[in-house]
């Protein structure tokens, strides 16, 4: 492996901020970022990379590799919750095994936007259509869970409402926004988008280190109770992820011969939701701990993924 680039990545302003956050919370600090500020910055991430997807989308041309890789996203977001979760079921609870599941079947946008910020360091650019597909991984993943929660829960007072929560996974807030954006993006021309320009590029890598900030300091705060769950789902919010990478980072040259797509690929099998699924799952599945599965999402392989998992898949679309 090219040992550089690891070097780099940890070196990343963005990720050195995440740390930051991080060591605020076990220096006792009073750093925090104010709630509504932090949701601001969140939604203008989506808003930003979905409207600069819908413009690289309208400047491409619709053709088979495209169908291919949206179908493709498709069935890895369908794929890994199956196996994810007959894996935690030998260890937890149905309810906690399937809202995992679909964290882990779902994508991160956090981690995607960190990942695009890579690819500009190494002077590569982004396919538009990759960001349609990271909008379209988002539900397969949770219906998916909930289908599975549905089919091994014996407690009929533990019934799930299947339509609430399959509705609730394609109008959440931040699958409405970045999929609203992209199509939005996509309509308006390169004249109109300029006016925005400033906005949506100029500031982007400033709001992502505070972002990261913040994700930081809620990471080291759900990592003290984290550990009294045991080992099991520290190795398993680690080994998965890498695994689900490194095979999908292989895999997607059936599927295209760009490096770019290729390593988007690999981080969205590998990321996990921590915004839409929680979401969702707050709503369809109460009897779900989220004390598990967001600091297994957020504290564990959000920081596994930007630190080791991003060079480590790139060098592999590299040499395969």
């Amino acid at each position: 492996m090219d040992y550089h680039l690891l070097i780099d990545n940890l070196t990343n302003p963005a990720l050195l901020f995440f740390v930051l956050g991080i060591l605020a919370v076990y220096l006792k600090s009073d750093l925090e970022i104010p709630p509504n500020s932090s949701k601001f910055i969140s939604l203008y991430l989506l808003f930003a990379i979905g409207f600069k997807g819908g413009q690289e989308l309208s400047h491409e041309e619709f053709n088979t590799e495209i169908g291919l890789s949206m179908v493709f996203g498709i069935l890895v977001s369908l794929t890994i919750p199956l196996y994810a979760f007959f894996i935690l079921k030998r260890k937890l609870n149905v309810f906690d095994a399937g809202v995992i599941a679909s964290a882990y079947g779902s994508v991160s946008a956090v981690t995607f936007v960190t990942a695009i910020s890579y690819l500009e360091s190494q002077q590569l650019i982004l396919q538009g259509h990759m960001v349609a597909i990271m909008a379209l991984m988002e539900s397969p993943a949770i219906i998916v869970g909930l289908l599975l929660i549905s089919i091994f829960n014996t407690d009929e007072k533990e019934k799930i409402k299947k339509r609430i929560a399959i509705k609730h996974s394609f109008t959440n807030g931040s699958v409405l926004l970045i999929t609203g954006s992209l199509i939005i993006g996509f309509l308006a021309n390169a004249s109109q988008a300029e006016g925005i320009k400033p906005f949506t590029n100029d500031l982007f890598k400033g709001f992502l280190a505070i972002f990261l900030l913040d994700m930081g300091i809620t990471s080291g705060k759900k990592l003290k109770s984290f550990f009294s769950f045991g080992w099991f789902p520290i190795i398993f919010a680690v080994i998965i992820p890498l695994f689900n990478g490194c095979v999908i980072a292989v895999i997607s040259s059936f599927v295209t011969q760009d490096v770019a797509s290729r390593f988007m690929f690999a981080i969205l099998a590998a990321s996990a939701s921590y915004i839409a699924v929680p979401a969702a799952m707050k709503i369809s599945v109460p009897q779900s701990n989220p004390g598990l599965f967001l600091p297994m999402a957020l504290a564990v392989t959000f920081p596994v993924n930007i630190t080791i998992g991003i060079p480590i898949y790139f060098f592999i679309v590299q040499i395969t």
